[in-house]
């Protein structure tokens, strides 16, 4: 069955906003498992502009399946070691970017994410990709050892949103998808989806894993977050 992935980041955004406590990230977190998420994404960004140390920590003690996203260096890699995520994410990272902008470059940092995502595999950490829908990509991904990738999707995100067409877009993630899966890795997506997008990306079946974030913590804010983490299991657990 599809899964479900509940990126938190933004919970901490409006914690940090007043630099309180409140909203707890790792209450969220547990509040999301309860109504269905089957994982908790968190970004550990190197500006540290959201999700902080503490939570890290704190999500560590707990039995959530934790999925930590860090930026392919060794300084965020000794992090991940030491605290010992069930799964991590290797992402670009740019100081400047609201968000993460394009996949990782993993044709030009072969040798480096290698030796990184080996290290991981050898504590038993499921490591992940996180790149663009290319086919060469996917290849050196395999090269890499990494157990999963996750696609960029915002691209695709973007144009169902502004209502532009986004046919040729889903074939090229769909043959990435396909392609992938014929390796023996696991496909995951994310980045800018929502309600709509999911639905649509939900029919490719070799797609195991959604992760969202932003879309479910702005629209918790409207309807509650077990509502929409029921919408969207709608389409992913089908």
């Amino acid at each position: 069955m599809k899964r479900l992935g509940v990126n938190i980041d933004h919970v901490a955004t409006i914690r940090n906003a007043r630099g309180g406590l409140h909203p707890s990230p790792l209450n969220l977190a547990k509040k999301a498992i309860k109504f269905g998420a089957d994982s908790i994404t968190i970004h550990l960004r190197e500006d540290r502009r959201h999700i902080k140390d503490v939570d890290l920590k704190n999500l560590s003690k707990t039995k959530i399946p934790l999925n930590l996203e860090i930026a392919c260096n060794y300084k965020m890699m000794k992090i991940a070691l030491k605290n010992n995520p069930k799964f991590v994410c290797l992402v670009p990272e740019k100081r400047k970017e609201l968000t993460t902008e394009g996949g990782l470059n993993v044709v030009k940092y072969y040798k480096k994410i290698k030796y990184i995502v080996n290290k991981l595999n050898n504590k038993k950490i499921r490591t992940s990709l996180f790149i663009n829908p290319k086919i060469k990509d996917i290849i050196y991904s395999k090269r890499i050892n990494a157990n999963c990738v996750e696609i960029h999707t915002g691209k695709i995100s973007n144009l169902i949103k502004n209502k532009k067409n986004y046919s040729k877009e889903l074939k090229i993630i769909k043959k990435c998808a396909v392609f992938a899966d014929s390796l023996d890795i696991e496909v995951h997506a994310g980045h800018g989806m929502d309600y709509k997008t999911t639905k649509i990306l939900s029919k490719i079946k070799e797609i195991k894993e959604f992760n969202i974030g932003h879309f479910i913590i702005a629209e918790a804010i409207s309807i509650g977050l077990k509502n929409v983490i029921k919408k969207i299991n709608k389409f992913i657990k089908k």
